[in-house]
């Protein structure tokens, strides 16, 4: 488990302003989403936290200690990023792409002080890649790849987790495949998540608290149920949807009231 503490963060590129004033905690062996328009400065957010981008104020802590203090590899130690198109096509196998995940702990000859081969293999059996093991990346499909992506982030065995849009290029099935697999690994491992999501029905049904960006700004925190609100979204993303309890697990799901007007 890890603790992120966000206070007063500006992100600022030339004259244009990113990220304005934004300030929340996320709780050790939380699920913590960030959502928002096109535009409106997730993606920064999240690179922000990784060190990647420097902030231009503010501050991030992890742990209680500056991002900016840790050096890259002791990040990659404590952090792992999945992303929305987390491996190109290329050509090693599935195997030793989740043994990347080993780099952060190996000395500058490639090794490590504790033989790591039975968590490559936990990793593998877990996720059910035993029978694509030999295949080359490049031909897999995406949700393969995907899965193989969030393998070499198991390898890494992080405190924390950053999700960029992962489902983003996802068939309805690996997308809850994907979710499901990180909330089981977060509450075997008390793993922090923070997540880019752009789907707020995803959001609502796997993530235990919100934050809604609206041009840098952040515009509301809170449970699904205090930040999906219908009038709150109309006003961020300019459309007045439907809320309504989902069936089983009564949290909100958005239903679109969109349609074509006859004149």
């Amino acid at each position: 488990m890890i603790e992120v503490a966000v206070e007063g963060l500006h992100k600022r590129y030339g004259a244009q302003t990113v990220l304005d004033g934004v300030q929340f905690r996320v709780e050790p062996g939380e699920w913590f989403c960030i959502l928002g328009p096109n535009g409106s400065g997730k993606t920064t957010l999240l690179q922000t936290l990784t060190g990647v981008e420097p902030a231009s104020a503010g501050s991030i802590q992890l742990d209680g200690r500056p991002v900016a203090s840790y050096s890259r590899k002791e990040l990659a130690r404590l952090v792992a990023v999945l992303q929305q198109d987390a491996l190109p096509p290329i050509s090693f196998t599935v195997q030793e792409v989740i043994e990347m995940g080993r780099y952060p702990f190996q000395n500058w000859l490639g090794d490590e002080r504790v033989d790591s081969s039975a968590l490559v293999e936990r990793v593998i059996q877990w996720l059910k890649l035993e029978p694509l093991r030999e295949r080359s990346v490049e031909q897999l499909s995406g949700g393969e790849r995907q899965r193989v992506a969030l393998g070499k982030a198991m390898a890494q065995e992080p405190r924390l987790l950053l999700l960029d849009e992962p489902t983003t290029f996802l068939d309805i099935g690996y997308q809850v495949e994907m979710m499901d697999r990180v909330r089981r690994w977060q509450k075997e491992s008390g793993m922090t998540v923070i997540s880019v999501l752009h789907d707020l029905n995803l959001a609502a049904q796997y993530c235990d608290r919100l934050l809604l960006l609206h041009n840098g700004v952040v515009t509301a925190i809170g449970s699904p149920q205090e930040v999906l609100q219908a009038g709150l979204l109309e006003r961020v993303y300019g459309t007045r949807p439907h809320v309504l309890a989902h069936p089983e697990s009564g949290v909100p799901q958005i239903l679109l009231a969109g349609g074509i007007d006859d004149e």
